[in-house]
């Protein structure tokens, strides 16, 4: 069963193509397990947010993370932290899941079209798995 895309991904796609703007910031929901992933992941979806990806950072917070797309692959080089990972299809089903990824690393997925970069310890306290379908929305604007 394929599911169809969310308006936040058909936006991003026009976006990519140059015809929408994509919100900075999304919230991203698991929707097999019922619970959120994230209430407020910035979106990588431009070369240079892409290239500095966490880089700089002293850590994440619970909540936060960064979704990168497209992505199938990452590095934690140059990074002071660990992070998790979770590799998405094009419909947000989680093809792999990477816990604690230390700096100065590789992870892949050849086959993923997207990943989150989450706080380390995301991944086990969400039970978000492989085979778990994703919802991607726009955050709410803080004030």
């Amino acid at each position: 069963m394929t599911s169809k895309p969310s308006s936040i991904v058909r936006t991003l796609c026009k976006f990519l193509r140059g015809r929408a703007h994509v919100p900075a910031h999304v919230r991203i929901i698991n929707l097999t397990q019922q619970t959120e992933i994230a209430d407020r992941a910035e979106v990588a979806d431009r070369g240079e947010r892409r290239r500095k990806g966490l880089l700089g950072r002293a850590g994440l917070a619970s909540g936060e993370g960064l979704w990168i797309v497209p992505c199938e692959a990452v590095h934690t080089f140059g990074m002071q932290f660990a992070i998790d990972l979770v590799y998405l299809d094009r419909n947000k089903r989680v093809l792999k899941t990477r816990s604690g990824l230390k700096p100065g690393r590789l992870s892949a997925c050849l086959s993923a079209h997207s990943v989150l970069e989450l706080s380390s310890g995301a991944v086990r306290s969400t039970g978000t798995k492989r085979g778990d379908v994703l919802e991607i929305a726009q955050a709410p604007v803080s004030e």
